[in-house]
């Protein structure tokens, strides 16, 4: 599916058109507002949540540690990491593919506070959107200023309070929000201050036009049966007109760009600055219903089999594709999470020689046991060696608290009266007695021959 590069939100020039979105009620409205909620919630009350006494989800940057659901997650885990980005990837693929642009439109940050912050305060400081205009049409005045530097400051204080909301997935939120924690929390907060304040203070929707690289690639993902906003040039046009309103032709009321955020005429074709909203259908809904009860809106969520008049329903292969790969990672990461142990082992040879010959006819090797509890409750191990006949294991208690890591001497040995190679391949079994981790690894002798000197 091509996708138009042109912009339609600039002059002849090449200067820019300012935006100024009115409101509009209507159904894809109230969703919005539903799907904002839910981002809102995320942003401000899962940084206090906590699970069994830890945090639903904390990034410890420093220390390479993630707390997800009350479960530790360490730099060992990589792999889900892995997989958390090819999901969220096949994700982008599948959902564009059938829907289009509806995380732009719905969910994506950009979006979701600039139709639900900065756009309100405009309206509560500026006025609505003929007075905003009117006002930065006329120039310079004492008044526009005024009511601009305050919003400039509403803005300031908006974008300050995202960023600390953000930086509570970082750090300890109760001690940034009471300024207890560290400057280098409060040097984030500004710097990502800075850039918000900025967005809505100036970028706005170039952010979506220039900027995001969504809007770029999404052609390559979209086909013809890909969920669009389009609009029913067979039956809108002629525009206007004695008696459009009884024939379902377009009024040419213009509600459709005046309430669009992102300044475009939808009925000059699906444009790559459109994110899919659906302002422009609940203003076309709105004004054909008060022409005329009967008339359908022009202005709707379709495909573009769909305006040919093709049957539509059936997903491309390549979206069936993608749909297919995203199932099979989610139940790849899914099984991953659920056998996952709450602990992590590695075990290397202690430095010096391969083995020891002790007194009383055993041969004897050493490791180094490394040890961290990534649960949030204490647990006790537990050591069994697997392939190696009449081994005697020396072990140190071993019982780790919460997050702690430990390292710990492990001693096997052997009677040298069965021994019969020089290496014997074996695995290390450490226990918790829920969960238990397997590490291959060898036990070295002198061989059979030292055994048969010996006798």
């Amino acid at each position: 599916m091509s996708i138009p590069s042109r912009t339609t939100t600039t002059d002849e020039a090449g200067g820019r058109i300012w935006v100024y979105p009115r409101d509009i009620p209507g159904l894809f409205h109230h969703i919005h507002r539903w799907t904002s909620a839910a981002l809102h919630f995320f942003l401000f009350v899962v940084p206090w949540l906590n699970i069994h006494g830890e945090r639903v989800l904390f990034i410890d940057l420093p220390g390479r540690k993630v707390w997800a659901m009350g479960t530790l997650y360490t730099a060992a885990d990589g792999v889900l990491l892995v997989f958390i980005g090819l999901i969220g990837a096949f994700s982008l693929f599948f959902f564009t593919s059938l829907f289009g642009r509806l995380w732009c439109g719905f969910a994506c940050p950009q979006s979701v506070f600039l139709i639900n912050w900065v756009l309100p305060v405009e309206q509560w400081i500026e006025g609505g959107w003929r007075a905003r205009k009117k006002r930065d049409d006329k120039g310079f005045s004492w008044s526009t200023t005024g009511r601009k530097a305050l919003k400039f400051v509403a803005l300031a204080a908006i974008a300050v309070l995202l960023s600390m909301a953000f930086m509570g997935f970082f750090t300890d939120p109760w001690e940034l929000w009471t300024l207890q924690a560290g400057s280098a929390n409060y040097a984030i907060v500004a710097v990502f201050g800075l850039g918000w304040f900025v967005d809505f203070a100036y970028f706005r929707e170039q952010v979506c036009n220039y900027i995001c690289p969504y809007a770029r690639f999404q052609g390559a993902l979209m086909d013809e049966e890909s969920l669009t906003i389009s609009y029913d040039a067979l039956r809108g046009e002629d525009r206007g007109g004695k008696g459009a309103s009884a024939e379902g032709r377009c009024l040419d009321c213009n509600w459709c760009v005046q309430v669009c955020p992102q300044g475009i005429d939808i009925r000059d074709g699906f444009q790559l600055e459109c994110i899919a909203c659906g302002r422009c259908v609940d203003a076309c809904t709105s004004v054909m219903l008060k022409a005329s009860p009967r008339t359908r809106t022009l202005v709707s969520y379709s495909t573009v089999a769909t305006s040919k008049g093709q049957p539509g329903g059936a997903s491309s292969i390549r979206t069936r594709l993608y749909g297919l790969l995203l199932v099979g990672l989610s139940v790849a990461f899914a099984l991953l999470i659920v056998f996952r142990a709450p602990f992590e082992v590695s075990v290397n040879r202690a430095p010096g020689s391969l083995f020891q010959l002790d007194d009383g006819g055993h041969v004897r090797n050493t490791y180094l046991v490394r040890l961290t509890n990534r649960d949030s409750e204490s647990r006790q191990f537990s050591f069994e060696i697997q392939g190696l006949p009449g081994v005697s294991v020396v072990v140190p208690p071993v019982a780790l608290e919460p997050e702690e890591t430990r390292q710990v001497p492990l001693a096997l040995s052997m009677p040298m009266s069965l021994v019969d190679t020089r290496t014997y391949p074996i695995v290390v079994r450490v226990s918790d007695g829920s969960d238990a981790i397997d590490w291959d690894t060898t036990f070295k002798t002198p061989g059979p021959v030292a055994n048969l000197e010996s006798k």
